[in-house]
């Protein structure tokens, strides 16, 4: 990535779905990955159940491996009761401001509020307005009750003056897991203070989001902690939001996505010295044998990219002992033709030294740059996702150029020359503006697969953290059509994106006086020049879109990955389907 610096119950009626939050050790099988003589490309055939922290135990520096954790279960029940009736240990209740409201008595207006607060003798009403509980987003009140209710603790959860968004509910759900974790609850239950505001389909939607922020909401990735304590939360029941074979779908459907936004987190969260290329193509491969009746997976070496001319890729994998590794998955519907084919490209710098261009100083970010693989996360949980999802009438390619960016004698130098495999050629003015020139190759390669729209992710640039913050991701497109489709989808998915200009002036910085292009130009308009770059490497009849997902690939509060991008890719996948 470009230098910051340089840029300055068991209830029996109605549904229950179960969730598992998956961890490595409850992953896939490991699949051996066999060369054929005849083709360029990788062969798969089972050989061994060994769980995942086997499989990234290639990986020797450091003595390191995630470890075997338990892997808990949440079971998810619609129920449609009184609220005061519920047992169990914990009853949340989403509340916006206007549930708030009270009659000349102090009382609350709000039917379901009244009802707790009743049962409760006022208890509700007094301890909000002693915490000064407004119903804003992030707010909460939690009390522990000797008697008057089935549930031991009641939590007031704030939703701000509306919700309506999947992004609002999904926050509900963290909420409600970050008051399970304090409590120690293990049986707890969701309403809302006004389910009726809500339509059928809104409320099925809501079910869904508030299922994903619990399960999103109780992961910690503690595969390499020495201790770690068990989450007690075992099941949610989910008054008032619906029920039967609709809301059974919506949560399948929030379980799937939910697995593979993990999947992505503990991709990134692994680090350089455990998630080599190797490891991260064999977590690809996995994929495909865990869902071999949709996909297929094909692994090139450096010497089959070589024979595809990948020179810009290679150029930035020459310097690392760990050998780079192109990988190739391609999703096919497992019925019915194929109506329109996409490719989702992501950047795969498993670790990131800046090269001769070594990251120094303050706000370089050297310590943090295992999460330079981000877009590939972004790209391989999405692939996880659909595999269980399965849409139809779609094929879907994903591709990575996975590979380090070290320093030895072997290595680029600033002032080399690489020839990409579209023919173009590249001065390299800065070996720390390194996945670009991976991306060049991924590019076209997922041209030459027939993709008639593109999507890559990518942990581009600092310019784009500076410009944008932590929380937005940059976009950058020619198509007014693509991206109306992403941010569509984005706005199912709840992550921010914002359109930045491919402003064509700026290429004038890119140019050279020795060969085609530099990788990069000045600090000005950094996140700019470096889309403007890889748009030369895609075909001018493609729908391209690139994202620039710096910022948000890592929360600093929680030193953690946040899974960025996997929701959005399927959103988008899933309105491309038909």
């Amino acid at each position: 990535m470009a230098s910051i610096v340089a840029a300055s119950s068991a209830f029996s009626s109605i549904l229950t779905a179960q969730f598992l939050i998956p961890s490595s050790s409850s992953s896939f099988f490991l699949r051996t990955l066999t060369r054929r003589s005849t083709a360029p490309s990788l062969r798969l055939s089972f050989t061994s159940r060994r769980p995942l922290h086997n499989l990234m135990a290639h990986a020797s520096l450091g003595l390191t491996r995630p470890s075997n954790t338990e892997t808990p279960k949440i079971s998810f029940a619609s129920k449609d009761v009184d609220v005061v009736q519920w047992k169990g240990d914990l009853l949340a209740i989403g509340v916006m401001e206007k549930d708030l409201a009270r009659n000349a008595e102090a009382r609350f207006e709000n039917a379901i509020l009244s009802s707790v607060d009743l049962k409760l003798g006022g208890l509700l009403a007094e301890a909000s307005s002693e915490e000064d509980f407004t119903g804003k987003p992030g707010q909460s009140v939690v009390l522990r009750i000797a008697g008057g209710l089935g549930s031991k603790r009641v939590a007031l959860l704030g939703l701000g003056a509306s919700a309506s968004t999947f992004a609002a509910f999904k926050s509900l759900g963290e909420a409600v897991a970050a008051a399970a974790k304090s409590a120690q609850a293990g049986h707890v239950a969701v309403s809302l203070a006004s389910p009726d505001a809500f339509s059928v389909e809104s409320k099925l939607n809501t079910a869904s989001a508030i299922a994903s922020g619990t399960v999103l909401g109780t992961f910690e990735d503690n595969r390499y902690k020495s201790e770690s304590k068990k989450s007690a939360l075992r099941s949610v029941d989910i008054i008032g939001l619906g029920s039967g074979p609709e809301l059974e779908k919506k949560l399948k459907f929030a379980a799937d996505l939910s697995s593979g936004i993990i999947f992505g987190r503990e991709l990134v969260n692994s680090p350089a010295n455990v998630l080599t290329p190797g490891v991260l193509a064999e977590e690809a491969s996995n994929i495909a044998a865990a869902y071999s009746d949709v996909f297929t997976a094909k692994i090139l070496d450096a010497e089959q990219c070589k024979e595809l001319k990948m020179g810009s890729y290679l150029g930035v994998a020459a310097a690392s002992a760990n050998p780079p590794h192109f990988i190739h998955l391609c999703y096919k519907p497992p019925t019915g033709p194929v109506n329109v084919k996409l490719a989702l490209v992501g950047k795969g710098l498993t670790f990131d030294s800046g090269g001769y261009n070594i990251k120094t100083g303050p706000g370089c970010l050297i310590e943090l740059m295992k999460f330079d693989m981000g877009g590939s996360a972004a790209v391989f949980g999405a692939a996880k996702a659909l595999g269980q999802i399965k849409p139809l009438g779609v094929e879907v390619h994903f591709i990575v150029a996975a590979c380090e960016n070290m320093i030895s004698g072997t290595g680029m130098r600033p002032g080399d020359i690489l020839t990409a495999s579209n023919g173009k050629t590249i001065e390299v003015n800065n070996t720390d503006a390194e996945g670009r020139l991976t991306l060049a190759d991924a590019l076209v390669y997922a041209c030459n697969q027939g993709a008639e729209k593109i999507v890559d992710l990518a942990t581009l640039t600092g310019a784009c953290i500076i410009g944008l913050g932590s929380s937005i991701a940059g976009v950058f497109t020619p198509s007014d059509d693509l991206a109306k489709e992403v941010f569509e989808a984005s706005e199912a998915s709840g992550e921010k994106l914002w359109r930045l200009p491919l402003e064509e002036s700026y290429w004038e910085s890119m140019k050279s006086g020795v060969a085609d292009m530099v990788n990069t130009g000045g600090r000005p308009g950094g996140a700019i020049t470096a889309a403007l770059f890889l748009k030369q490497f895609v075909d001018e009849k493609v729908q391209w879109m690139h994202i620039d997902m710096a910022g948000p690939v890592w929360n600093e509060k929680q030193r953690s990955a946040t899974g960025f991008g996997v929701a959005t890719l399927v959103q988008w996948v899933l309105r491309n389907a038909s």
